[in-house]
């Protein structure tokens, strides 16, 4: 039966005409699935976290290469290049991130991660919460049909598994290393990102900006310290903290303009140590999130002023003003091109219907995929959802998002879509005139 399907998936290589692509990635997932879901198994209950993911690059580079890949290892870290050249035609990047998160895994699934890592000095656990195993998997099952299909298809495929997204600076390890100066510059760059709120066989896109500018900032908050029965004798940096903290959320309510998307988050306040004590010192850490890079620098400025005329209205001299720490490295907002997401929105609509192809609203969640298309040398790039929930959930609300211990998505069917949607946007690409 396996040497039938086989010689199936042969004959329409050799036959193939754009038409009939779908049938042959049909025929190519009938007879693949089940050895890409048990991948998809090992690599859930094997999960590392950013910056040690080297078993899981070495499991992924490992298939590549069985695959016909000229595989490149721990380029910009544990990243990962395969490169398929297949005569002459344009140069496609494909991107998968491989990390997983701090975190215990609560899914109870048969293949649940049981796996824990030393962080900090503190055991925790380690889960793909995020859905990474998947985007692996799709990126295997898509590199295999599309060397199983040579026929369909000429130019140079660039696959690409990128470490360290959950901390932001995978992608920038790698472009830093020299990708495109060793491998080249691509035509076009695409990716995808399980989604946890659409139906498992359906795809979200959208054109322009779909995810924010990612930043950390950090206010140092200073004071005078004193006994807490004689505040008198202070100038006290929890009740300063207090303030800023509020100010901080007029900025996006009454200094950026209403259409322009904007978050400010302070999630998490450190200072004092005992309640008589009043400290002289706290340190606030800020999650700031934007579009558009001129409402970035503005809300900097905005934060600095709230900070110091809180600080100088308490009474503090300029000396002990809050110290507003904002680093020069971020992850850059996501801008999906217009035309090449009109590509893939067809080319999803052949092999998945059009009815499965949705309008994807923007969200304040960050993603460093969004620098392949961006550094030096600027190209189209598209990074779309792919949905990994059953029906059955949705009707339920029983939702978990991204990085929650319960989310999981339902594997054969998201590794289906996923192939079927990447695999034929590749072969369509490489085809246009």
């Amino acid at each position: 039966m396996r040497f039938l399907k086989t010689a199936l998936i042969l004959f329409f290589s050799l036959t193939i005409i754009s038409a009939d692509v779908p049938n042959v990635i049909e025929a190519y997932l009938a007879d693949d699935m089940d050895y890409l879901v048990s991948f998809y198994k090992e690599r859930h209950m094997n999960p590392e976290i950013s910056l040690r993911e080297e078993n899981t690059a070495n499991a992924l580079a490992e298939e590549l290469r069985k695959a016909g890949y000229e595989v490149t290892q721990n380029f910009g870290g544990y990243g990962i290049v395969a490169i398929l050249k297949n005569g002459k035609g344009p140069q496609i990047l494909y991107r998968t991130d491989m990390d997983a998160l701090p975190m215990y895994e609560k899914t109870e699934l048969p293949y649940t991660s049981k796996l824990t890592t030393d962080l900090n000095g503190s055991k925790v656990g380690t889960m793909h919460s995020c859905g990474h195993d998947v985007h692996m998997t799709t990126l295997l099952g898509t590199a295999r049909a599309m060397a199983q299909n040579k026929k369909a298809w000429n130019g140079t495929l660039m696959l690409i598994g990128q470490p360290a997204e959950e901390i932001g600076q995978g992608s920038k390890m790698m472009l830093e290393a020299g990708l495109y100066e060793k491998f080249g510059t691509p035509d076009y760059g695409i990716g995808l990102h399980s989604n946890p709120t659409i139906k498992v066989g359906q795809i979200g896109i959208a054109d322009g900006y779909t995810m924010a500018n990612t930043e950390t900032i950090e206010i140092d908050v200073y004071g005078v310290g004193a006994h807490g029965a004689t505040p008198h004798m202070s100038v006290d940096p929890v009740v300063i903290s207090s303030m800023i903290i509020m100010d901080l959320q007029t900025i996006v309510s009454r200094n950026v303009k209403p259409i322009d998307d904007a978050v400010i988050t302070v999630g998490a306040i450190q200072g004092g140590t005992v309640a008589n004590i009043i400290p002289d010192h706290v340190k606030l850490k800020l999650s700031v999130r934007t579009f558009r890079e001129e409402v970035r620098q503005y809300i900097h400025k905005r934060i600095i002023e709230v900070s110091n005329g809180i600080a100088m209205a308490a009474g503090l001299p300029e000396e002990k003003w809050p110290k507003v720490n904002i680093p020069e490295v971020f992850t850059p907002a996501n801008l999906n091109d217009t035309g090449l997401t009109n590509k893939i929105k067809a080319s999803a609509s052949k092999v998945i219907g059009k009815e499965n192809v949705l309008y994807a609203e923007p969200q304040l969640v960050g993603e460093d995929f969004a620098r392949y298309g961006t550094w030096d040398k600027k190209f189209p790039t598209v990074l779309f959802w792919l949905g990994t929930v059953s029906q059955q959930k949705i009707d339920a609300n029983e939702l978990p998002g991204l990085h929650s211990p319960f989310y999981y998505p339902e594997p054969k069917a998201s590794i289906e879509t996923g192939v079927k949607v990447t695999s034929q946007t590749l072969i369509d690409l490489f085809n246009e005139k």
